[in-house]
This record gives C-alpha cells, structure tokens and sequence, in this order.
C-alpha cells in the first residue's frame, strides 16, 4: 500500500504554513532571522524546525512581495543583524492566511473525527 512517507508529509505541511508561521511571529514586533527560527521552534515543542537555508531565502521572498521590511542593525558588541518587520499588506496577507488556515483545520477535523455509532 503506498502511502506519503512522514518526511515528506511533514516536509509539505511546513512548506504550505511557513509564510503563517513567520508573517504572525513578526505581527507583534521586529525580529531577525535566528529569533524567528528559534521561536518556531520553541513554540512548536521542537516539532518545527527551520534551517538558515530554507529560512532566510523566505525572508527575502517576503520581504520582495513587500509584505515585510527588512532593516540592518547594529548593536555594540553583537554582530550585524537583519530585522524584519510587517508591513501594511504583510498584515493583511497575515489576516486573510489565518481565516484560511482555521477554515482549512476546521475542515480537516470535521473530515477526520471519529463517527458516532
């Protein structure tokens, strides 16, 4: 029986809420890069994991739709840093993707409980 293998189920479910994940974890201040990876991660329990090279090449993808703004700072005695932060329509884009999200876990769980004898 062929199946999708977990890997790759996982793989495409994190793909297909990245822009969510990232777009909600800038919605309430700025952050760069290594925050946000760790944040989701954290947040997730571990089961959320993004590396650099999936991670920043999003950013920059996000940042080019003009949905988030990208800043370089400076901080004495840390290195340079690119901190993101939501536009206008990055929060707009944030609000219509969450109703889709809910309306798409909504019908996932309404799909998969378990039925009534």
């Amino acid at each position: 029986m062929a199946y999708i293998g977990e890997q790759r189920l996982d793989r495409e479910l994190k793909k297909g809420s990245a822009e969510l994940l990232i777009l909600s974890l800038l919605e309430a201040h700025p952050r760069h890069g290594y925050e946000v990876r760790k944040l989701i991660e954290t947040r997730s329990d571990g089961v959320l994991k993004f590396n650099a090279a999936s991670l920043y090449p999003l950013l920059y993808r996000l940042e080019k739709r003009g949905w988030i703004d990208g800043k370089w700072v400076e901080k004495a005695g840390q290195r340079r840093r690119r901190y993101y932060q939501l536009t206008k329509d990055g929060r707009q884009v944030l609000a219509a993707q969450r109703n889709i999200w809910e309306s798409f876990v909504a019908a996932i769980n309404r799909v998969t409980r378990t039925e009534s004898a």
